[in-house]
C-alpha cells in the first residue's frame, strides 16, 4: 500500500472523529452553559456569552493561523529542541484536521451556545421589561452578530499576519500541557 492510500485510508475516520468530538464537545458547552445561567442576573448572563463568543474567536485565529503559518521556523525549532518547537511541527503537520476542528467544530459550537445565551438574555430583558417585543431580539442578535462577525475578521487579520506567533503561542501551550505526548 503506498504513503497515498495510507493517507486516504487514515482520513477516512476523520468524519466520524469530528461528528464524535462535536456531540461531546457540545454537550459539554451546553451543560456549562445551562449550569451557569440557571437563575443566573444579567451580568452572569452577559459573562457566559461573551466567553463563548472569544472562545469562537480565538479558536478560528488558531485554526487559519495553522493554515497559513511557514513550517520552516518550526522545523529549526524542533531539531534545537525548544519547547513548543515539535508540538508546531505537529499542529503544522495536521493542519487540515486542526483547522476543521478548530473553525468547525468549536466555532460553530460557539456559535450556537451563544445563539442559546441569547435566547436566555432575551428573555430575562422581556420579562424584565414587561414586554414581549421583537425589537429586544432583534437588538440582541444583531449585537452578538456583529461582535462575533467583526471579532472573527480581526482574528483572521491577525492570524493570517502574525501566524507563526500564533502558532508559536499554542504549541507552547500544548508542550505545557503535554497534549501530544
Amino acid at each position: 500500500m503506498s504513503d497515498k492510500e495510507r493517507g486516504k485510508k487514515k482520513n477516512s475516520h476523520w468524519p466520524i472523529k469530528v461528528f464524535l468530538m462535536s456531540i461531546a464537545l457540545s454537550a459539554v458547552l451546553s451543560f456549562f452553559s445551562s449550569t451557569a445561567l440557571t437563575g443566573a442576573s444579567y451580568v452572569i448572563a452577559l459573562l457566559v456569552l461573551l466567553a463563548f463568543i472569544g472562545l469562537g474567536i480565538i479558536f478560528d485565529m488558531i485554526g487559519v493561523a495553522v493554515t497559513a503559518a511557514d513550517p520552516r521556523p518550526f522545523h529549526s525549532m524542533a531539531a534545537h529542541k525548544e519547547k513548543g518547537g515539535r508540538e508546531a511541527v505537529r499542529l503544522l503537520s495536521k493542519a487540515n484536521e486542526v483547522s476543521s476542528f478548530c473553525n468547525d467544530v468549536v466555532g460553530d459550537i460557539c456559535g450556537i451556545v451563544s445563539g442559546s445565551t441569547a435566547a436566555v438574555i432575551v428573555t430575562q430583558l422581556q420579562e424584565g421589561l414587561n414586554t414581549t417585543s421583537v425589537l429586544i431580539s432583534i437588538a440582541v442578535t444583531a449585537l452578538i452578530s456583529g461582535m462575533t462577525i467583526g471579532g472573527k475578521a480581526l482574528g483572521k487579520k491577525i492570524a493570517i499576519n502574525d501566524s507563526t506567533s500564533v502558532v508559536y503561542r499554542v504549541a507552547r501551550m500544548a508542550h505545557t500541557l503535554h497534549l501530544f505526548r
